[in-house]
């Protein structure tokens, strides 16, 4: 068993170092900013977020992802500034992003609707400890695969965009948060590693059903340089404004279910948990996302409206 997980770390660590993966969320109808710059200030308030996800919980080296994002509205909602901190890690690989987002929002005369546009900038600090794994030798050469002999740091910039639509009740969105061409070359005949470019659309509606039983499906399609990779479906309901239960599908034959609970105006937490149905069990571990969102108010009033995403 021991030396199974530690190849399949390598494997999965070789095609980390091909392409560079986009992280992704269970509950990211919740988490924004952390796919689109356009989002930044499309609360009322001040909103910072904490969501940590913890994948194949039980397998050693085994992918986890913390994210903390902060943003508000300016100028009467027409801007929106926001930060967004990430941080990757898979067995002896870590990456460690930071990103300043911008939107200009434009006032639609419909249900407090809103179009904005998006940018975002920063940089991201790739670290590779090759030197740290437990190589095996290859019994053809006597050596161990020399895509891992050696050490990789890499520090790169990076750039973003974002549209995004939202009303009180609907929102729909495409962005694409990494598109700088960013490439490691690491010599002749050694792997290289490669940033890829997403694009990401994701959408959602609420319709009321009667005075404490709202409903919300979400959608979210991610294609990867040109080729399809994800879509993900999930349906939510909302208990008296307070609880939401909700299930996702993911067409990776992934299985989420997600709570999110309103712990007053300004806290709300959540907790997600992913299974997969596919045929190599050893990995098949769950998949844990928690989530805690805080927003500011600046009067007594507080907020008025309520928030779905």
């Amino acid at each position: 068993m021991r030396t199974y997980i530690t190849l399949t770390l390598l494997l999965v660590a070789a095609g980390i170092a091909q392409a560079q993966q986009t992280a992704t969320y269970a509950q990211y109808m919740f988490n924004g900013l952390a796919i689109n710059p356009a989002y930044a200030g499309s609360n009322e308030a001040m909103v910072a977020s904490f969501l940590g996800r913890f994948q194949n919980v039980g397998l050693p080296g085994a992918p986890n992802t913390q994210t903390f994002t902060a943003h508000t509205p300016l100028l009467d909602k027409r801007m929106g500034l926001g930060a967004l901190f990430i941080k990757d890690n898979l067995s002896v690989i870590n990456q460690t992003g930071v990103h300043i987002s911008y939107a200009y929002r434009i006032p639609l005369k419909r249900d407090e609707a809103y179009l904005a546009f998006g940018l975002q900038g920063g940089a991201s600090f790739y670290n590779a400890e090759y030197s740290q794994l437990d190589l095996f030798n290859n019994p053809n050469t006597g050596s161990s695969d020399p895509v891992f002999a050696n050490d990789l740091r890499r520090a790169r910039p990076n750039i973003g965009a974002g549209i995004y639509y939202n009303s009180r009740r609907s929102y729909l969105g495409v962005s694409m948060p990494s598109m700088a061409n960013n490439v490691f070359d690491r010599g002749e005949d050694l792997t290289t590693v490669i940033q890829n470019k997403p694009i990401i659309v994701t959408g959602g509606h609420v319709f009321t059903l009667s005075r404490v039983l709202k409903l919300k499906p979400n959608f979210m399609f991610l294609t990867i340089d040109g080729k399809f990779a994800e879509f993900d479906l999930n349906m939510s309901a909302l208990f008296d404004e307070v609880l939401w239960l909700g299930g996702s599908y993911k067409s990776s034959n992934q299985f989420v279910a997600f709570t999110q609970m309103k712990v007053n105006d300004q806290l709300q937490v959540g907790y997600s948990y992913t299974i997969t149905n596919g045929p190599i069990k050893v990995v098949e571990l769950g998949s844990h996302e928690f989530m805690a969102s805080y927003r500011f108010l600046y009067n007594k009033r507080g907020v008025v409206s309520p928030r779905y995403f």
